[in-house]
C-alpha cells in the first residue's frame, strides 16, 4: 500500500521516503514509519514521545487525529490517514504556476507557501520531517538548515521555470557566498554603507547573509522588502531570539548591521 505521489518525476528518493507508507500501521508496530506518525502527530498538535514505539499513547493521538479530520477511529494508520498526516509537506511540493513571473517573485512566492504551513523542528536539534525535507534526508545537531532552506525554495523556483539556478546553492552559508562571489552576485554591508549600490537596486528576494567575518557567514534567509532602516525576511532555522540555531520557518525584520547580501 503505497501513499500516490503527485509529480513523481521531479520527487527525490528522500521526500519519496516521507510520503510513502508501505503497510498500515498499529499498536505493536516498531521503528521505521512509526517514527514518522509520531512526528507528524506532534507536528500538528498532538504531542508524543517520538520514539518509535507505536504504543498506547501514539494509538490515542492517532485516533484523536482520526476524529479532527473525519476519519475512521481505528487508532491504526492507513493510507488515508497517512496522507492526512502529511498534508502540508505534500502542499509545499504542489508546483506553482510560472505565469509570468521572475525568478526572484517566485522564489518568494515559494517560501510564502512554506511559512503559511509553519515548518517546525521535532525530535530535537535540527530534527523532523521538514529539516529532512530542506537538508536532501538529512538531519541532527550538525545539520544546521536556513542555506538548506533558502537553496530548496530557489530550487522549486527554478524548476518551475525550466531555468538553471543563478547559483547552485548549498547547505552551508560560506558556499552560498563563495558562489554569489564567484557569479558577481555579492553585495556586501560597506557597497550599501558607502553608497555604491542601494537598496532599491537590489531585487526582493535577494539572500541576506548574516557576517561573523570577512570569510564567515552564519545564518541567511530570503528578503521579502527593503526598508531605509531595516528589511523584512522569511528565513528557516531561527525564532523570536533571531538565533541562527532555532527551530522554525518565520517572518522577520531585520537591520542591516552585519548583513551582507547576494542578488538573485
Amino acid at each position: 500500500m503505497g501513499v500516490l505521489i503527485n509529480h513523481t518525476q521531479s520527487v527525490s528518493p528522500w521526500i519519496r521516503r516521507e510520503l510513502e507508507l508501505t503497510r498500515a500501521l498499529r499498536r505493536g508496530d516498531r521503528k521505521g514509519t512509526v517514527y514518522n506518525i509520531q512526528e507528524w502527530l506532534c507536528l500538528h498538535g498532538l504531542r508524543v514521545v517520538v520514539d518509535g514505539d507505536f504504543g498506547s499513547a501514539t494509538q490515542a493521538a492517532v485516533r484523536e487525529f482520526q476524529r479532527k479530520n473525519r476519519l475512521k477511529e481505528d487508532g491504526a494508520v492507513g493510507r488515508k490517514t497517512y496522507e492526512a498526516l502529511v498534508a502540508p509537506l505534500r502542499s509545499v511540493l504542489a508546483p506553482l504556476s510560472a505565469g509570468r513571473r521572475s525568478f526572484a517573485d517566485l522564489t518568494l512566492a515559494y517560501a510564502r507557501r512554506h511559512l503559511a504551513q509553519h515548518p517546525l523542528e521535532i525530535g530535537g536539534q535540527n530534527c523532523g520531517p521538514w529539516v529532512r525535507l530542506y537538508m536532501d534526508g538529512h538531519e541532527g545537531s550538525e545539520w544546521p538548515w536556513c542555506a538548506g532552506f533558502v537553496t530548496f525554495v530557489m530550487k522549486q523556483a527554478a524548476q518551475s521555470l525550466g531555468v538553471p539556478m543563478p547559483i547552485p546553492g548549498s547547505v552551508s552559508c560560506d558556499s552560498l557566498a563563495a558562489q554569489a562571489q564567484n557569479a558577481d552576485f555579492f553585495v556586501r554591508e560597506a557597497d550599501l554603507r558607502n553608497g555604491s549600490i542601494t537598496t532599491g537596486e537590489l531585487p526582493t528576494a535577494s539572500i541576506f547573509l548574516v557576517r561573523r567575518s570577512n570569510s564567515d557567514w552564519t545564518h541567511a534567509g530570503l528578503v521579502t522588502a527593503f526598508d531605509r532602516g531595516m528589511f523584512q525576511t522569511i528565513e528557516g532555522n531561527t525564532n523570536d531570539e533571531g538565533s541562527r540555531e532555532g527551530y522554525e520557518v518565520c517572518a522577520r525584520m531585520r537591520g542591516y548591521t552585519s548583513k551582507d547580501f547576494i542578488r538573485l
